[in-house]
């Protein structure tokens, strides 16, 4: 492996430990984050970030319907900050609430989306790693996460804590709101940290297969990634890895859709799809039948499944992600062959992440394109 060493591949290896120690520091802290009355206030929730932090919410949306019962959206910053009906911000008293997810806390457009909603009525709390930093000391309660420094590459680590940080308020939310009992929601928090073990064991299986398929699709002129529900979030998270890490063209896509616009791509043979298929999603079947399409057109599948090898056609590849006793787990580890993959075809092709800032991308240093701009709370 030590010739295909590579960031996002050394941040993989490091996610069993990293989960387990966030989890000790953030399960008190989200206990603490909103009181009973606040809890209990929550009449909608909205969840905003850009980039990884979006694809965080995607990765929880259904989760917090799921335990919390409350109607939950993932709208992008740019969309709560100029364009979100100012009556449904603080349509009731502290509603709805907001969360802004930013490990920076410096994107603008997630501070001026944050300002906006104060300014209406919003209930809004910041998740970020920078309290100081302009959504720290704009939302009105902050969640400070404090994850480690480690060598730098596309979203890993960040990601796997911002998933973790939502994950963690549903259940808390849900518990307190009496959705299941004390018991229920220690036994979820349970489920969590037995994914850092099951990880851990499977990582070098996972690491293997990921490799033989990189050096496979090394030469592939663009990637598809296809999901529904949660497994939608990762599919969004895949796509998002190629164009910072690979460089190459890229397009997520619900499992529906791709049967109504995606398979009509020429040069199929040239096109990595990867189907996230989860074995509690409602739209397995659906993702099962899209599977045996891509195969019949004759492109390079790739499924990601805690399903084993024979619930698929043959021909696809197949690499399994660790089994969770709650669906609510999954996209807690989920995620991780797609960053590998990202992290060895980058390496592969000589590629550096975001391009280096270099050149053309030269405006993006320094994450200036994200951070300096205009701000305009209407």
């Amino acid at each position: 492996m030590r010739d295909y060493d590579n960031a996002m591949r050394n941040q993989v290896f490091s996610l069993p430990k990293l989960l387990k120690e966030q989890y000790e520091d953030l399960e008190p802290k989200t206990r603490k984050l909103l009181t009973t009355p606040e809890i209990f206030a929550i009449q909608k929730i909205v969840i905003t970030g850009c980039g990884d932090s979006f694809a965080a919410g995607l990765a929880t949306k259904h989760i917090f319907e799921l335990l919390t019962g409350i109607p939950t959206e993932v709208v992008t910053s740019i969309d709560l900050s100029r364009l979100y009906a100012e009556n449904q911000l603080g349509n009731s008293p502290n509603n709805p609430f907001i969360f802004a997810v930013s490990h920076s806390g410096t994107v603008a457009r997630v501070g001026e989306s944050v300002e906006r909603a104060n300014k209406y009525g919003a209930y809004t709390i910041g998740i970020t790693s920078n309290k100081d930093s302009y959504l720290g000391k704009t939302a009105k309660k902050t969640l400070d996460l404090d994850i480690p420094k480690f060598e730098s590459s596309p979203g890993v680590r960040s990601y796997l804590v911002s998933v973790l940080s939502l994950l963690l308020i549903a259940i808390r939310i849900g518990e307190v709101r009496g959705k299941y009992t004390m018991d229920v929601a220690m036994d979820y928090r349970k489920d969590i940290l037995t994914q850092a073990d099951l990880l851990e064991e499977s990582l070098t299986s996972m690491d293997s297969k990921t490799l033989a398929l990189a050096l496979e699709w090394s030469e592939m002129e663009a990637f598809d990634f296809v999901g529904s529900g949660f497994d939608y979030a990762t599919a969004w998270y895949g796509h998002a890895k190629i164009f910072e890490a690979v460089g190459k063209y890229a397009m997520h896509i619900n499992t529906e859709e791709w049967l109504h616009l995606n398979f009509f791509m020429r040069n199929f043979s040239k096109i990595g799809t990867v189907m996230i298929a989860n074995s509690t999603n409602p739209s397995l079947s659906r993702a099962i039948e899209t599977i045996n399409y891509s195969l019949e057109l004759g492109r390079p599948t790739l499924v990601i499944s805690d399903l084993k090898e024979k619930a698929f056609a043959e021909g696809c590849t197949v690499i399994g992600t660790p089994i969770s006793k709650y669906p609510i787990s999954i996209p807690l580890t989920q995620f991780v062959p797609l960053a590998l993959l990202s992290g060895y075809i980058a390496n592969m092709i000589g590629e550096e992440d975001g391009r280096g800032c270099k050149d053309n991308w030269s405006f993006a240093q320094h994450g200036n394109a994200v951070k300096n701009s205009e701000i305009i709370v209407k």
